[in-house]
């Protein structure tokens, strides 16, 4: 695929600003909806009652 002249993703940028800025605020995003996710996992399991942190009792020290 050839290569344009542009600057990645143009449509997400915000007129003036860089291309760190605009990387930065998309992994700000990234980081804010795995953290939304991962809430959201744990609620669920907390709703079926499992906790969800692995096998527990004697045999958990074997790691």
């Amino acid at each position: 695929m050839a290569k344009k002249h542009q600057p990645e993703s143009l449509q997400h940028r915000r007129g003036g600003e860089s291309r760190a800025e605009e990387r930065r605020r998309r992994e700000a995003r990234a980081l804010r909806e795995n953290l939304k996710k991962r809430k959201d996992q744990a609620r669920q399991r907390a709703d079926s009652g499992d906790a969800g942190n692995g096998p527990q009792g004697p045999d958990r020290r074997r790691r």
